[in-house]
């Protein structure tokens, strides 16, 4: 599910009949994001959105030292931020210093603006994980260590600014755990009491099991209790940049009847499908009815939702 890093190999597929005319794509992803921030902070004013990559959007026009998008920063509460320290290059290689600066210049502007900076470094050499957390940290970033790609294990190592804190806001978080693909626990349980077995202060999770079906309430209530005695936040991955062909809403007929709003598949991560994320069709199905994807997580109860592909705009551009 962690797909972005493939976008520029989506986008060499791209054709130009896919590519339409006189769309600001930078700006639709900005108002959809912003009004997927508006609708879930209706129903419940504490909820946290955190967009995943493409942090080009904090600004209007793409420069980091240009005129901040100020509607679209206020709409978010943190940024997460893919190998920005390891993983750019190649799992568990030092991401280049021309990449870590350019992307850092634009995140110290969103930090500065009042965003928490979620980094997920993919890394699992131990000198490079401690590097990695320690870099991180000197930025004032809140950071994970991912072993593997897949972010489908808990690391067995400790974890680092490890507190028993009550977590009840983004800006508290020291640490957080990436954990959206469940299939190496049996049950809901399994994957459950591992979590609460952990001391983490946010968790990333999916909003469904690997069956398919959706964790509740109740699940997230245990979930947001730590082994020490302290709480965490709950948050939900959600991708809104591609449509997945697991996912609930899916309809088989889409294969030979494609909607208008479905482009072409991504060939790194098959059942996944590049989405013209502007048209209303696909919005609906993500935020603003009773049985959209935001809805959803908000009957769960989660704390908030972490927005992938936010940077599919790179592949129309």
């Amino acid at each position: 599910m962690n797909k972005t890093c493939s976008i520029l190999l989506v986008a060499a597929c791209l054709t130009a009949c896919e590519r339409p005319q006189n769309v600001d794509f930078r700006e639709e992803m900005r108002q959809f994001v912003i009004a997927i921030s508006h609708s879930a902070k209706q129903q419940k004013a504490t909820f946290i959105i955190i967009p995943q990559n493409g942090i080009e959007l904090i600004t209007g026009d793409g420069d980091p030292n240009g005129a901040l998008a100020a509607d679209y920063l206020a709409a978010v509460d943190g940024h997460g931020q893919e190998d920005l320290f390891y993983g750019y290059d190649g799992d568990d290689r030092a991401t280049s210093a021309d990449n870590t600066n350019y992307l850092k210049n634009y995140l110290k502007r969103s930090q500065q603006a009042g965003n928490t900076i979620l980094v997920t470094d993919y890394c699992s050499t131990p000198a490079h994980c401690a590097d990695s957390y320690a870099r991180n940290r000197a930025e004032g970033f809140v950071s994970f260590a991912a072993h593997r790609r897949a972010l489908d294990q808990i690391p067995a190592t400790p974890i680092y600014n490890e507190n028993a804190d009550k977590i009840t806001q983004l800006s508290e978080a020291q640490n957080f755990l990436y954990l959206i693909n469940p299939e190496q626990f049996a049950t809901k349980q399994a994957f459950i009491d591992a979590v609460c077995a952990t001391n983490y202060d946010l968790v990333i999770m999916d909003l469904f099991f690997q069956d398919g079906t959706a964790f509740t309430s109740d699940e997230i209530a245990q979930l947001r209790h730590k082994a020490n005695g302290g709480t965490r936040l709950v948050v939900a991955y959600m991708s809104i940049g591609e449509a997945e062909n697991y996912r609930y809403y899916w309809q088989n007929t889409w294969k030979t009847r494609k909607p208008t709003w479905l482009a072409a598949e991504n060939p790194a991560w098959k059942g996944n499908y590049k989405v013209r994320y502007w048209m209303p069709e696909w919005q609906h199905i993500i935020y603003g009815t009773d049985n959209s994807y935001l809805n959803r997580i908000l009957a769960a109860d989660f704390d908030g939702v972490y927005l992938d592909i936010i940077d599919a705009f790179e592949y129309f551009e």
